[in-house]
C-alpha cells in the first residue's frame, strides 16, 4: 500500500497519490457538514449559528494538530525517500508519543479558555450557551483528533493515501448515524452532534493505530542501514528536528485560524442571521477548497521523498504538473457553485430561514469561487518549501496572507460593509502566493535537507 514517489512519471505519480487524498478530505468534511445540516434542520437557525460561531475557535486548535503532523510527515517522508527505514520507524514512534502528551495538555487549555474566546469574538448572547456546550464536548475529543491526524500523516508520508480514505469513509458514516440518533431520537441538540464527532474520531484513531503498528512490524529494515543508537522508540534528537518543521507549520496554520477569528469578529456584530448565512457558506467553502489542499499535501510528500532521495529536479517537474490540476479543479468547483450554490446553502438553513442568511451565503460564494485557483497556487508552492524544509519563507507567506486578509476585512468594512470579508480572501491568497513563488524561483529550497 505504500508508494515510492521518487520513481515514475511525476505527473502520474502526483495525480494517483492526490486522488485518494481529495476523496479523503471531502469525507473528512462530512463531520462538520452533517453537524450543520442536522442542526440547521432539526434544531434551528440559532443552533446553526452557535456551531458556526464555534468553528473559528475549533480551527485554532485543529491548526496545532495539523501543523504538528506536518512536522512528523516531512521527516518520515525524507527518511522513506532515503530508504533509512529504521530511523523512519523511530521517527514515527517518537511522533505518536509526543502527540499523545501534547494533545491532553491542549485539551485542558481549550476547556479553560473556551468562554473567554467566545466573549472575545463578541458571540451573540442568544447563541452563547449552545456555542459553549459544543466547545466543551469538542475539546474532550482533542486527543483523538491529534492522534488521528498524526496517524493519517504517517500513512501519507509512506505514500499510502488509500488507507486514510478508508478510515474517513468509515468514521464519516459512523458520525452520520450517531448525529441522527442523538439529535432526532434523544433530542440532544448541539451537544448531540459534538458527542457524535467525539465518538467517531475516537473509533477512527484507534483502528488507524492498530493497522499502522501491524504495517510497521511487517516492514523489514533496510539491509545496508546502520543500527540506530539509543532508545529504539523515542529520540529527542528526532523530536527536535520535527519541532523545527512543526513550529513554523503550527504558526502558519494558527495564523490562518487567527485570521478566521479576527474576521469572525467582523461578522458577529451583524447579527445571528448573517452569522448563520456566513457559517453555511463556510461549510460549502470548506468542501470546495479540499481538493486544493489535497493537491498541496500530495506535493509536500512528493517533495519530501524526492529531497530525501536527492532528486531535486524531479520536484520541479512535479510542481509544474500540479498547475493544470489546480486550474481544472477551480473550474469545476466554480461551475458547481454557480449553478447549485443556493441548493447547497438550503441544506444548512432550516426551512423558513430569512432571506438575509441566504443572501449573505450566496454573496460570499460568488466572490470566492472564481478565485480558488489563487489558494491552490499558494498551497502547492508553499508545499514545495515545506517539504524541502525551507520553512522561514513558508511562514512569511502565511504572515503576508494574514496581514492582507485582516487588513482588507477591517479596512474596507466601513466602506463596503460585510462584502469586505468576501474580498479579503483572494487578496490574502494572492499575497501569500507572491511570497512563496518568489522564494521558489530563487531555487535555494533545493539545497535544504533535514536528515
Amino acid at each position: 500500500m505504500k508508494q515510492d514517489m521518487t520513481i515514475g512519471k511525476p505527473a502520474k505519480t502526483l495525480f494517483v497519490f492526490a486522488v485518494p487524498m481529495i476523496l479523503g478530505n471531502l469525507f473528512q468534511q462530512f463531520y462538520s457538514l452533517v453537524d450543520s445540516v442536522i442542526v440547521g434542520h432539526f434544531v434551528g437557525e440559532e443552533a446553526l449559528a452557535a456551531v458556526g460561531s464555534s468553528f473559528a475557535v475549533t480551527m485554532l486548535f485543529i491548526a496545532v494538530a495539523i501543523g504538528a503532523s506536518m512536522g512528523a510527515s516531512v521527516m518520515i517522508s525524507q527518511f522513506f525517500g532515503a530508504k533509512r527505514f529504521q530511523e523512519m520507524k523511530r521517527a514515527i514512534s517518537t511522533a505518536l508519543i509526543s502527540f499523545l502528551v501534547v494533545s491532553f495538555l491542549w485539551a485542558l487549555v481549550g476547556l479553560g479558555v473556551k468562554d473567554g474566546l467566545l466573549h472575545l469574538l463578541r458571540t451573540p448572547e442568544n447563541i452563547f450557551e449552545d456555542a459553549s456546550t459544543y466547545l466543551q464536548i469538542y475539546f474532550l475529543s482533542i486527543p483523538f483528533l491529534f492522534m488521528y491526524n498524526a496517524l493519517s500523516a504517517t500513512f501519507n508520508a509512506l505514500g499510502d493515501s488509500r488507507t486514510p480514505l478508508g478510515f474517513l469513509i468509515f468514521s464519516s458514516l459512523t458520525n452520520i448515524g450517531l448525529d441522527l440518533w442523538f439529535v432526532i431520537q434523544f433530542h440532544m441538540g448541539v451537544a448531540g452532534v459534538a458527542l457524535a464527532t467525539l465518538i467517531a474520531q475516537g473509533i477512527a484513531a484507534g483502528l488507524s493505530f492498530m493497522l499502522l503498528i501491524h504495517r510497521l512490524r511487517k516492514m523489514p529494515d533496510s539491509s545496508g542501514e546502520e543500527p540506530v543508537s539509543g532508545n529504539r522508540w523515542y529520540s529527542t534528537e528526532l523530536l527536535g528536528l520535527m519541532v523545527k518543521i512543526a513550529v513554523p507549520s503550527i504558526i502558519q496554520q494558527s495564523i490562518v485560524s487567527v485570521s478566521m477569528l479576527m474576521v469572525q469578529a467582523v461578522i458577529n456584530p451583524y447579527g445571528s442571521s448573517v452569522v448563520a448565512g456566513y457559517s453555511a457558506a463556510l461549510k460549502i467553502d470548506s468542501v470546495a477548497i479540499m481538493p486544493m489542499q489535497a493537491v498541496g499535501n500530495a506535493m509536500s510528500t512528493f517533495t519530501a521523498q524526492n529531497i530525501g532521495a536527492m532528486k531535486q529536479e524531479r520536484v520541479r517537474e512535479g510542481y509544474r504538473a500540479s498547475y493544470p490540476m489546480i486550474f481544472l479543479i477551480n473550474l469545476a468547483v466554480f461551475l458547481v457553485i454557480q449553478f447549485f450554490g443556493e441548493t447547497f446553502l438550503g441544506f444548512f438553513l432550516e426551512n423558513g430561514s430569512g432571506s438575509v442568511a441566504m443572501q449573505t451565503g450566496m454573496e460570499y460564494l460568488h466572490v470566492v469561487s472564481i478565485t480558488y485557483f489563487m489558494l491552490g497556487l499558494l498551497m502547492v508552492t508553499g508545499s514545495v518549501l515545506r517539504g524541502s524544509g525551507d520553512l522561514l519563507w513558508f511562514l512569511l507567506a502565511s504572515v503576508a496572507n494574514l496581514a492582507a486578509r485582516v487588513g482588507c476585512a477591517y479596512g474596507l468594512n466601513g466602506i463596503i460593509g460585510i462584502a469586505a470579508v468576501w474580498y479579503s480572501m483572494p487578496v490574502g491568497w494572492f499575497s501569500g502566493f507572491a511570497v512563496n513563488f518568489f522564494r521558489y524561483r530563487q531555487g535555494k529550497w533545493m539545497k535544504k535537507k533535514l536528515i
